[in-house]
């Protein structure tokens, strides 16, 4: 697979890193958020008042979605994933982030798992930021 053309109309890194990196059988994805390719962010809208409107499962879901792109760029999917790292902006956001991560990964075949909180993300709407390692040796 060319994992140019499946990367082609996402976003782009914004410092000099890659998203996802293949060492051996394992896969690191990098720190992963809800950003599209024109760098709006999923899960975020702007209320009648003018307020910004951020939502967790939104960006969870989105940042899940992401990093399964990115996998797939390797020749892998989210069920080959074996650890990941969760920054949340909140812990008030936890609920909503177990909730969609859980419609994802069971505790039984799912990745081990770090959450924490962070004080900031690098864009002032983002709530969270995910980062895996997956495994693709058998």
């Amino acid at each position: 697979m060319n994992k140019n053309k499946v990367l082609e109309h996402r976003a782009r890194p914004l410092g000099n890193y890659p998203h996802v990196k293949r060492v051996g059988d394992f896969i690191y994805v990098s720190g992963t958020s809800s950003r599209r390719a024109d760098n709006t962010i999923e899960g975020h809208s702007v209320d009648s008042d003018g307020n910004n409107v951020l939502d967790i499962r939104i960006q969870t879901k989105a940042v899940l979605e992401n990093i399964g792109v990115l996998l797939k760029s390797m020749g892998a999917d989210l069920s080959d994933i074996i650890d990941i790292s969760s920054f949340l902006v909140d812990m008030k956001d936890f609920k909503g982030y177990n909730e969609v991560y859980g419609s994802y990964f069971n505790h039984e075949t799912g990745p081990t798992r770090t959450t924490v909180a962070v004080h900031q993300l690098p864009h002032p709407l983002l709530l969270i930021e995910i980062k895996a390692v997956a495994y693709i040796g058998k």
